[in-house]
């Protein structure tokens, strides 16, 4: 065996312990996440805010996918926020594209 697949084995036995304490704790260290982007984002005036809760929602993202692992699924409700924030409706949009023409027709104007 080479040097990795040793320790690959020796930490196997830690990253499921690791991955049994994220599900267990998931809604603490959630809260302890959110608790310290709201420390960092005051001492900071705002002036990072968008980084933060960038990171924020990777930091969540990781938790979920650490506590979920086995379950195979996505992560249930209730769980990490995207990075960018809740979705709501009737929220930011994609403008649209101009329409794709049939294959060998005329071509449709530039939008503008």
């Amino acid at each position: 065996m080479g040097l990795l697949d040793n320790l690959k084995a020796k930490l196997a036995p830690a990253k499921e312990k690791v991955g049994d304490l994220a599900q267990k704790n998931e809604g603490r260290i959630a809260e302890g996440l959110d608790k310290v982007a709201k420390a960092v984002d005051s001492k900071t005036h705002g002036k990072y805010s968008d980084r933060i809760t960038s990171g924020k929602g990777k930091a969540q993202d990781a938790l979920g996918k650490i506590a979920h692992k086995d379950a195979g699924g996505p992560t249930p409700p209730g769980g990490p926020t995207p990075p960018g924030g809740p979705t709501t409706p009737g929220g930011p949009t994609t403008p649209p594209t101009a329409p794709t023409p049939p294959p060998g027709g005329p071509t449709p104007p530039p939008a503008s």
